[in-house]
């Protein structure tokens, strides 16, 4: 299953095609716009608050010629069909409602390898992840196979979504801190935190 990009809408704004799912992407660096897009989201998902599923994946910078820290460079938010793609480390700022939105005990984050980044994110940016659920072990549980606990993002879509999902490997160790980030990355970001996401509601709904 490969990831496109559909349309480029010139404001920072794509839509991004995961299969046959269209995923709505805001790229940005700006914490207003960041604000903006979680006040939507808990608009359109009010009903549900207390039982929202959040997909959440970072990408690091990579170690630089002399093994400076890899600071967090992007955090990816997926919710249903939108997805937040926030250059958290060109940030102008860090909103309030980001702290409040990943401190939200209501929401569960999901992700494989989460526990990691969430360190991440609160070692590095003060940021508190409330309830994270490594996507391995949901999985392993859910549906009884002990071996999934050590699988990937990939195996995992395979396992539960049934698709085989195409990513270009030459993107993951690629520079997440430059100012504009090529298509290839952003369908690389976006595919990651999508598809955290999608494993996690269906596991939690029995979608399977």
């Amino acid at each position: 299953m490969a990831t496109s990009i559909k349309r480029d809408f010139g404001d920072g704004t794509y839509t991004v095609a995961f299969g046959d799912d269209d995923i709505y992407t805001t790229l940005t660096d700006s914490g207003d716009e960041v604000d903006d897009w979680l006040d939507e989201i808990l608009r359109i998902h009010r009903r549900r608050l207390n039982y929202l599923v959040v997909g959440l994946d970072v990408e690091w910078r990579p170690f630089g010629r002399f093994s400076e820290p890899n600071p967090v460079a992007l955090l990816q938010i997926c919710v249903g069909r939108r997805c937040l793609i926030f250059q958290i480390l060109r940030a102008d700022y860090v909103p309030d409602s980001l702290f409040d939105f990943l401190a939200d005990d209501r929401f569960t984050f999901v992700g494989v390898g989460i526990d990691n980044d969430v360190a991440k994110l609160r070692d590095q940016y003060g940021l508190e992840v409330e309830d994270v659920v490594d996507l391995r072990h949901l999985a392993a549980d859910t549906l009884e196979k002990p071996e999934l606990r050590s699988t990937g993002l990939q195996g995992l879509v395979w396992e539960v979504m049934g698709v085989r999902a195409e990513k270009p490997h030459h993107v993951r160790v690629s520079a997440w801190d430059a100012p504009r980030l090529s298509k290839q990355q952003l369908m690389y970001a976006c595919a990651d935190a999508f598809a955290s996401f999608e494993v996690g509601r269906r596991l939690y709904d029995g979608d399977y």
